[in-house]
């Protein structure tokens, strides 16, 4: 029997499609056809045929082979393989086939993987010689030894060594980009920098003046945070005027700066990784590079040099925007006479609080602006890559600010200040 699924066109190119069942013998001696054979023809004019000639099955081929249309799979020729009795060769009739290109090889490739799975010769004279030279040359080349073999897993002294390195490599590269850093610095000092002193003066704007919303909002309320805390203690023991001593140390000794350099690692590291990541993507810094402009003293020294001037600043108006959140509560809440509040505050300071403060919000500035900076330069050529650049920038920010005050403790308290 031949099953046959085939489309056609009819006149007015309206389709129809249909499934043909006819019974044939095979007429020659010593041949048996399939009891079953299938032929797909697609609308574009490739057709596939099985049949079975004694113990040969035969793959016929007919129509044209278009890569951009649907052809046909492999599936009914793995069927006709796993017949039983199975055929013991392969063997192709091309007299139909009109036009092809490379779909056509692929359609063979997958015939003669299948009967090479299953140890079935396969007899490629029935084709064309065009295509029977392209699929000797595909077969050719064999597959290289070990391809598909899994990996096995990494010893841990393996990945102890390799997460060494790493560290290594990353440390070296760190110390880098502070020397190129110090280097294209010392020439700003010198004068001799290449950059614009507009862009470190929109720098300068957007890292001081159009932060003071955002550092004023978490100023004031760690003021009230700070102050709210002391004063459910020290109204124990009837001394709530000390909430003004506490607000006020706290806040220009070490709260103030440390939380001005977290909220401008946030927004103003990520920001410069951002921006130099994004230049980079867009080649802006490779053409810097070839204009004989260096990249460090055009883009990193400007925006270095304005964290690092305006954080002293920032600093010092957080402190202010602190004592006052404090002197809200210690005033409305804590029944403390603003007079006396004040009083009690600026007897509490004095400059040995406010120098090591100011000092503090300098270095957090430098080390957020060096982070932020080194993954912009360091960030991929693609979209994600600069995020990632940005999220590293704001993690490396904090915890270099993190580390960085711990330490200045250790030295205050060793110096007694």
């Amino acid at each position: 029997a031949r099953v046959g699924l085939e489309t056609q066109e009819e006149g007015g190119g309206r389709g129809r499609e249909g499934c043909r069942i006819t019974g044939r013998r095979g007429r020659r001696s010593g041949e048996r056809r399939l009891s079953m054979s299938e032929r797909l023809s697609l609308p574009d004019g490739a057709k596939v045929s099985l049949e079975r000639a004694g113990d040969d099955l035969i793959v016929g081929l007919g129509g044209t082979w278009q890569i951009q249309a649907h052809l046909p799979g492999t599936t009914a020729v793995e069927a006709a393989l796993d017949a039983s009795p199975p055929p013991t060769g392969v063997r192709y009739e091309a007299e139909e086939l009109g036009g092809w290109d490379s779909s056509v090889l692929t359609f063979l490739q997958g015939v003669e993987d299948a009967a090479d799975e299953r140890s079935i010769p396969v007899e490629r004279h029935g084709l064309p010689d065009g295509v029977r030279r392209l699929v000797e040359l595909a077969r050719a080349v064999p597959e290289r030894e070990g391809a598909h073999v899994e990996k096995a897993p990494e010893s841990w002294l393996s990945r102890v060594g390799r997460y060494g390195f790493s560290v290594w490599d990353g440390a070296i590269g760190e110390l880098s980009f502070l020397g190129q850093a110090t280097l294209a610095f010392g020439r700003f000092l010198r004068g001799k920098a290449s950059y614009r002193r507009s862009d470190l003066r929109l720098l300068i704007q957007q890292t001081g003046a159009d932060a003071l919303g955002i550092v004023s909002l978490v100023s004031f309320l760690f003021g009230l945070i700070l102050a709210f805390v002391g004063a459910v203690q020290l109204q124990q023991f009837g001394a709530a005027i000390y909430v003004a001593d506490l607000v006020a140390v706290g806040m220009v000794r070490d709260m103030a700066a440390f939380m001005t350099a977290i909220v401008v690692a946030g927004r103003t590291g990520a920001a410069y990784a951002a921006q130099l990541g994004t230049m980079k993507v867009t080649e802006e810094i490779d053409a810097l590079r070839t204009t004989g402009i260096s990249p460090m003293e055009f883009l990193v020294v400007p925006r270095i040099v304005a964290l690092v001037v305006m954080m002293p600043l920032l600093t010092i108006y957080a402190d202010a925007m602190g004592i006052l959140g404090g002197y809200v509560v210690g005033t409305g809440l804590l029944d403390i006479s603003p007079r006396a509040y004040m009083n009690q505050t600026f007897s509490a300071l004095s400059m040995s609080y406010f120098i090591p403060g100011v000092m503090k919000g300098t270095v957090y500035g430098l080390l957020v602006a060096l982070a932020g900076c080194k993954q912009g330069m360091d960030a991929g050529s693609s979209a994600s890559a600069v995020g990632d650049a940005a999220t590293r920038a704001v993690v490396n920010g904090v915890v270099a600010i993190i580390v960085a005050n711990g330490l200045a403790q250790v030295i205050s308290w060793v110096l007694g200040i």
